[in-house]
């Protein structure tokens, strides 16, 4: 899977469509001031109605394809508050099943890091299962009489990779569709061949939607990153558009950007930073020669783990390539994110718990959030 991407690639219509809008001058339209109501971020029980209503019903993308790139791969994952296991099989098939040995609940694969190997043993009794979940073996196999194998497989969760990533759902009867019609937008930067050079989880004691509405709005860059990426930004340059409750956006760069407006991809990437926000807490960032896909996973009402991944095109085949992808990724997820997006989350959670105001202020560079927020109250209120 760890290739070069092809030759070829084109941007699709809807990408092409928003360096259009920025090469002419246009913004995404915007309904004026609005606002959010402090409690949003701070309540207890609001917390609890989004766990219920949206991450255990909507589908979540839980990693990059990259992390896991060849088959009979293994990743624990307990992020999402319940004992995952991500897998792919020996035909290349990539699941997410529960971490947990049928046989008497043990956690079958410990820590966070992959595993490598076609057959996964429980720790406690030495049960075997293969990365497709089937339970393959046991030791003194009389002492169960009549026990059959096929009923005591890993328990599955829905599970579909498109356009190089993984998405799941607790939720059996959970509506993968729009997904995969994102696939189409990632596969044209080809996400699914990029290799995974870093990954790091961040607790970050914030509610999680603070964090997704730093990535919704451009209003930011200049101030917060003065010191750090704003400079390669145009203030205020920037449209976005929706696909089901999920956003693309896309901020112009110091570049020419009517030049990049229906160029390959190359140009484009140089102009303009495409963003992706993958309903209800996932971000894309598109740069110049790299991507960072972050993952939210919320623990309370003012604490997230957020998981960056940093894609690069290959594996570096020089210390001089390492070199250089090391110092984007301590940019990128040292200062701007943890230092900047992440401290600035952190600031603001205190600010609004503190109560000294009862809702937050939006202008027209933020309407991102607005349509953000409209999503998470939709689906709080019975709606899609």
């Amino acid at each position: 899977m760890n290739v070069h991407a092809p030759h070829g690639l084109r941007p699709t219509e809807g990408q092409l469509a928003l360096a259009a809008i920025l090469a002419n001058g246009g913004t995404r339209s915007s309904a004026g001031i609005t606002h959010v109501d402090a409690a949003a971020y701070t309540s207890p029980e609001r917390h609890a109605a989004e766990q219920a209503h949206i991450f255990a019903k909507h589908p979540l993308v839980i990693a990059p394809s990259a992390l896991l790139p060849d088959a009979n791969m293994a990743v624990p994952h307990d992020g999402f508050g319940k004992p995952l296991l991500v897998t792919r099989d020996k035909n290349g098939t990539a699941h997410v099943f529960m971490n947990v040995c049928r046989h008497r609940g043990t956690r079958l694969v410990e820590g966070g890091e992959p595993v490598c190997a076609p057959r996964l043993i429980c720790p406690y009794h030495a049960w075997s299962y293969a990365l497709d979940g089937a339970l393959t073996g046991m030791p003194r196999p009389e002492t169960f009489p009549g026990l059959d194998k096929a009923d005591f497989g890993l328990k599955p969760l829905p599970t579909v990779e498109a356009g190089g990533l993984i998405w799941f759902a607790f939720d059996d009867a959970a509506d993968f569709s729009e997904a995969r019609a994102l696939g189409e937008d990632f596969e044209a930067f080809d996400l699914p061949g990029q290799y995974l050079f870093r990954r790091k989880t961040h607790r970050v004691a914030a509610n999680w939607k603070l964090i997704m509405d730093a990535f919704l709005e451009s209003y930011h860059v200049q101030r917060l990153h003065s010191g750090t990426i704003g400079p390669f930004f145009k203030d205020g340059v920037t449209t976005g558009d929706q696909i089901g409750p999920h956003q693309r956006s896309a901020v112009g760069r110091e570049a020419d950007l009517v030049a990049a407006a229906g160029s390959d991809w190359p140009q484009l990437r140089a102009a303009i930073t495409y963003t992706y926000q993958m309903f209800p807490g996932t971000v894309l960032i598109v740069s110049p020669d790299y991507m960072n896909l972050m993952v939210m996973m919320p623990q309370s009402e003012g604490e997230v783990l957020v998981e960056d991944f940093m894609l690069i095109p290959a594996a570096p085949a020089t210390d001089k390539a390492r070199n250089h992808w090391e110092r984007s990724w301590a940019l990128l997820d040292g200062q701007v994110f943890a230092g900047e997006d992440f401290r600035a989350a952190e600031l603001g959670q205190q600010g609004l718990a503190s109560g000294a105001i009862d809702r937050v202020t939006l202008g027209t560079l933020e309407t991102g959030i607005r349509h953000f927020h409209d999503a998470v109250e939709s689906r709080l209120n019975g709606c899609g």
